[in-house]
């Protein structure tokens, strides 16, 4: 069985009202899915409903010209790092997320540079008035990370912060900038939002080799 054909059996029970998890958990044990192949599922596939409403929440990527943005730190970041890592999944929402699962565990590499230059490359282009970095305080090392980014600001000539939070998902959620995360939860409460990293593809067409489609994995 593969991952595709899964995916087509759990896009059909979420369409009628089954829990993700649920229909994830069933899909998979029906076809003795091996566990790499139940957690791309349960990233990239999301009820048709919900897809629609995150597509059309979405604002243009122009909208970040002279406005202040609100950055998921690690969300972002890591997400970047995924795409450059060729770890990256375009999900049922039109969202690039990462599928190394790796967030609690994060700890910076040499593509964590790289994407955080391409990350205030895109946003020196983009030019907003203000670009504001917020980490999760209880990972290891944040304020350290945040640190980093503010130095990178600097040197990029951009206007901007980094911090850490104990709320990161809370202080998105009630944000009134615009918030750039790849988080459905948050993407689905946050009163404005973009498509960070798929607006960053657009502006760096190269990087989409680093994302694939359900269809192109196989299933275990």
């Amino acid at each position: 069985m593969s991952i595709e054909n899964a995916a087509i059996d759990i896009r059909y029970l979420l369409d009628r009202g089954f829990p993700l998890k649920g229909a994830v958990g069933f899909v998979c044990d029906h076809y003795r899915m091996d566990l790499d192949s139940r957690h791309i599922l349960s990233r990239a596939v999301i009820a048709g409903s919900i897809c629609e409403k995150r597509r059309l929440k979405f604002l243009s990527c122009d909208k970040i010209r002279g406005n202040k943005v609100i950055i998921d730190g690690y969300n972002i970041i890591i997400g970047m790092e995924s795409i450059l890592e060729k770890k990256a999944i375009l999900c049922d929402d039109g969202v690039v997320r990462d599928i190394k699962g790796v967030s609690r565990n994060f700890s910076t590499s040499e593509n964590t540079h790289n994407a955080i230059e391409l990350i205030l490359s895109f946003l020196k282009e983009k030019g907003p008035s203000h670009a504001y970095f917020l980490f999760d305080s209880q990972i290891s090392k944040s304020g350290l990370l945040a640190g980093l980014i503010r130095e990178k600001i600097d040197q990029a000539g951009l206007m901007g912060k980094a911090g850490t939070s104990r709320h990161v998902d809370h202080d998105l959620k009630c944000s009134h900038d615009i918030v750039a995360s790849s988080d459905g939860v948050i993407i689905d409460n946050a009163e404005k939002v973009i498509n960070f990293l798929i607006c960053i593809i657009r502006e760096i067409p190269h990087l989409k080799a680093g994302v694939t489609g359900i269809n192109e994995f196989s299933g275990g």
